[in-house]
C-alpha cells in the first residue's frame, strides 16, 4: 500500500483532503476500484479519459488526467501534462525505485538487442554475480524465469520485475528498450548506468511513420541517461554518432570497421565459431556470424565501462552460448545444415544470410522466409528481394499473420521479387508445410535458412495463437528417415 500523498507529491501534485492508503495504481478501467488511484491514457484505440465515469462507478474516486474532462461528482482529478510519464512516475514510486538500487544496463537498436541482453546475463551469471534480465524472448531473476510477453514491458511491470530482482539480491540487470517504450515513457524514472546502442535499420515504420521518427525514439533513451551514466554505441553504425549528440552521459564506441574504444577484428568465421581480437586481445567464442562479433564487442564494452577485470571478462566470454532462436543451428542425418533465426527485418535478413554464404562452400542455401501481419508493410518486399539475392531457392510463407489475410502478405512479398532472376520462389502459405517442401529440396552440404520467427513457440493466426516451434518442428521433419 501506499499513500495517495506520496504518490501525488512524486507528481508535484498536492491534496488537501484525508491522506487515504491506496492498494494499487491502475491505468486499465476495469481494474479501478475503491482505494485505487486511475491514471487515464490515450492510447492507439482506446483513450482512457472516456471511461472515468466507468471508474467511478466500481468505487475509483482519484484519476490522474492529461485533458479537460467533465469530473463525475466525488471524482477527484489531478491534471497533469503527461499521463504516460506519469504512469511511469508512479511505478518507481510504488516500487521504491529498485533501479537505484542496482546497475541497470538498456540496450536499444533494430537488431541484437536480445542477444545482447542474454549474452550480458549469461556473462555476469558466469563471473559470480546474481543478476536479472528483461527481454524478448524471457525474463530473469537469476536463473529463474518468467515468461516474456513485451520487449519492454509496461512501467508497473518493469518496476515489479526490478523490485523482485533487488529483494532477490540482483546487483546487475540488463533490459531490451524498445523504440515503443521510450516514445510511450514506458522508461521514464528509471535510473540507468548505461545505455547501449546495437544498430538501426527499416523497422516498426507502422508505429513510428518515418524513419526519422524512429531514430528521434532511439535517441530519446540516451538524451535522458544521467551525467554518472554510459552510453556505449556501435559507431559503424552511422547513427551510432548521433545517439551521442547532446547525451550527458560518458560517451564510449565500439566497432568492427571504424576507431574506436572497443575495437573489434573478425579472424576466423567458421561453423565452429569465431576468433575474433578484441583491443589486440584474442577470444574465440561458439557465437558465429560477424553480426554476433559486434554483439561480443558490445557485451566486452560493458563489461570493461562496468569496472569488470578484463582477464576475467575474456574468459567469460569464451563461453558465452548462443540465443534460442538466434543463428541456432543443427545437422540432420542427411547432412544438411538447418538454420533458425529470428530475422525478421531486412538488414537482419541480409547479415544472416551473408554470413550463410561466408560459411556455405559453395553449397546451395535455401531460405524459407515470411513476414508478420499487422506490422509495417513497407518492408515486405524488401524481405522478399534479400532472400531472392543471397539464396539458390526461396520459399515464401506465413510467419505470423495476426489478422491480416496470409495470401495477401505473400503477394507483397512477391512484389519485390526480380522477375530477371533465376532463382526459383514458391509461395506456401502454410509454414510447416513449406519447411517439409524446404527438406525435400534440401541435399547433403545445402544450409536451410528458417527466418522470422526464431524463439517464437506459436503462429499468430487471425488473432489465435496456436503452438508452433520452427526449431523443433524443423528437427523433426529433417530428421525423418
Amino acid at each position: 500500500m501506499k499513500s495517495l500523498t506520496s504518490l501525488l507529491q512524486a507528481l508535484n501534485q498536492h491534496f488537501m483532503g484525508d491522506n487515504e492508503q491506496l492498494d494499487a495504481v491502475v491505468f486499465d478501467s476495469r481494474q479501478a476500484k475503491e482505494k485505487t488511484l486511475f491514471v487515464a491514457i490515450e492510447g492507439l484505440t482506446n483513450d482512457g479519459h472516456q471511461f472515468l465515469e466507468v471508474a467511478f462507478n466500481q468505487g475509483c474516486r482519484f484519476a490522474v488526467v492529461q485533458k479537460e474532462v467533465v469530473c463525475p461528482d466525488g471524482m477527484t482529478l489531478f491534471k497533469v501534462k503527461d499521463t504516460r510519464r506519469a504512469l511511469a512516475t508512479l511505478a518507481c514510486e510504488w516500487f521504491d525505485h529498485p533501479s537505484q538500487q542496482m546497475h541497470l544496463i538498456g540496450v536499444t537498436g533494430t537488431n541484437g538487442k536480445t542477444t545482447t541482453t542474454t549474452l550480458l546475463h549469461q556473462l555476469f551469471s558466469a563471473l559470480g554475480f546474481s543478476c536479472g534480465l528483461i527481454s524478448t524472448v524471457v525474463n530473469k531473476i537469476e536463473q529463474r524465469e518468467i515468461p516474456s510477453t513485451h520487449t519492454t514491458p509496461d512501467p508497473f511491470a518493469i518496476n515489479q520485475l526490478l523490485r523482485m530482482m533487488v529483494d532477490a539480491g540482483c546487483s546487475y540487470a540488463f533490459m531490451e528498450v524498445s523504440s515503443h517504450a521510450v516514445h510511450q515513457q514506458r522508461i521514464h524514472g528509471l535510473h540507468f548506468a548505461g545505455g547501449v546502442f546495437t544498430n538501426i535499420t527499416h523497422d516498426h515504420l507502422d508505429y513510428h511513420k518515418t524513419f526519422h521518427e524512429y531514430i528521434v525514439a532511439k535517441k530519446g533513451f540516451f538524451d535522458e541517461l544521467s551525467k554518472e551514466a554510459f552510453a556505449l554505441v556501435n559507431i559503424d553504425d552511422r547513427n551510432g554518432a548521433v545517439m551521442l549528440q547532446n547525451c550527458p552521459s560518458k560517451h564510449a564506441t565500439y566497432a568492427l570497421n571504424t576507431l574506436a574504444d572497443f575495437k573489434g577484428v573478425v579472424v576466423e568465421n567458421s561453423l565452429e565459431g569465431l576468433l575474433v581480437k578484441i583491443n589486440h586481445t584474442e577470444v574465440h567464442s561458439k557465437l558465429i556470424g560477424k553480426f554476433n562479433a559486434y554483439n561480443l564487442l558490445a557485451v566486452y564494452g560493458v563489461g570493461e565501462l562496468l569496472g569488470i577485470d578484463k582477464l576475467a571478462l575474456f574468459e567469460a566470454l569464451s563461453m558465452l552460448d548462443s540465443v534460442s532462436g538466434r543463428f541456432q543451428f543443427f545437422k540432420s542425418i542427411h547432412g544438411v545444415t538447418v538454420v533458425v533465426d529470428y530475422a525478421h527485418t531486412p538488414d537482419a535478413l541480409e547479415n544472416v544470410l551473408q554470413t550463410i554464404g561466408q560459411l556455405s562452400n559453395g553449397k546451395n542455401v535455401i531460405t524459407l522466409v515470411g513476414c508478420g501481419g499487422d506490422r509495417d508493410k513497407s518492408k515486405r518486399p524488401l524481405m522478399a528481394k534479400i532472400a531472392q539475392k543471397f539464396s539458390q531457392q526461396l520459399i515464401l510463407t506465413s510467419d505470423n499473420p495476426r489478422t491480416e489475410n496470409p495470401t495477401q502478405i505473400l503477394r507483397e512479398m512477391q512484389e519485390g521479387l526480380e522477375a530477371s532472376s533465376k532463382v526459383p520462389a514458391l509461395a506456401i502459405e502454410d509454414r510447416k508445410q513449406a519447411i517439409l517442401t524446404a527438406s525435400l529440396l534440401a541435399k547433403a552440404g545445402d544450409i536451410v535458412l528458417i527466418a522470422g520467427k526464431g524463439h517464437e513457440n506459436y503462429q499468430e493466426v487471425n488473432g489465435v495463437k496456436s503452438p508452433f516451434d520452427d526449431f523443433k518442428i524443423a528437427q523433426e521433419i529433417f530428421n525423418q528417415n
